[in-house]
């Protein structure tokens, strides 16, 4: 099982964690808001324990759940307190109407994680393609990600296994883009094609 820290307190960080629990992976919950953190560890249960908003993490994999213009400050102002971590960055940088990316195409918040991230850490790309609210019913879904090291996916690969998730690689970290492009196909599905947000997307293998 995994040692994750989760820095964020909101919808995807509560999906994420409760599902972490559950796997028996541990789990350290961080917040600007100690009391937010603390409760939300709380209703997490199990060991699931608070860290300090700026210390090092206690996990080994540190899970960004932050919106999007948050990540990279946050990332910058963690410094060297991520050196050797596995950073995995969920955000979707979706414009105010949601149906455009509110970056350039060269780049990603992944991408530009890894310019701020200090020597040793490795960004995986992952979760951004799942409501959490989809992630919260605990049924069988894919997991898309995307990181140039391959230890750094195959940690992270095992720990979204021990959620009950399926992790499926779609290359390195410059595919990061096309899979926050992928979050907007999500919400256009959602919106416009059901009209429904019960919705999650995956893979099919078909043989023969």
């Amino acid at each position: 099982m995994s040692s994750i820290s989760i820095i964020g307190t909101g919808n995807m960080a509560r999906a994420i964690g409760a599902l972490a629990v559950v796997g028996g992976n541990t789990v350290e919950v961080i917040g600007r808001d100690r009391s937010k953190a603390a409760d939300l560890a709380t209703t997490l249960g199990g060991s699931t324990t608070t860290g300090e908003f700026g210390a090092a993490p206690a996990g080994d994999i540190v899970i960004v759940a932050l919106r999007y213009a948050d990540v990279v400050p946050v990332i910058t102002q963690y410094g060297n307190a991520l050196a050797d971590k596995v950073i995995v960055d969920i955000s979707n940088p979706f414009n105010a109407d949601a149906d455009g990316l509110a970056l350039p195409a060269d780049t990603s918040i992944a991408q530009e994680v890894a310019k701020a991230a200090p020597a040793g850490a490795r960004v995986v790309k992952a979760f951004n393609t799942v409501f959490g609210h989809v992630l919260e019913k605990g049924r069988t879904l894919d997991v898309f990600m995307a990181g140039d090291d391959a230890q750094a996916k195959a940690r992270v690969s095992e720990f979204i296994a021990s959620l009950g998730l399926r992790p499926l690689d779609v290359g390195g970290l410059t595919m990061a883009h096309w899979l926050e492009g992928t979050g907007l196909v999500l919400m256009g599905l959602a919106r416009h094609g059901l009209d429904n947000f019960d919705v999650a997307l995956g893979a099919t293998e078909f043989s023969g």
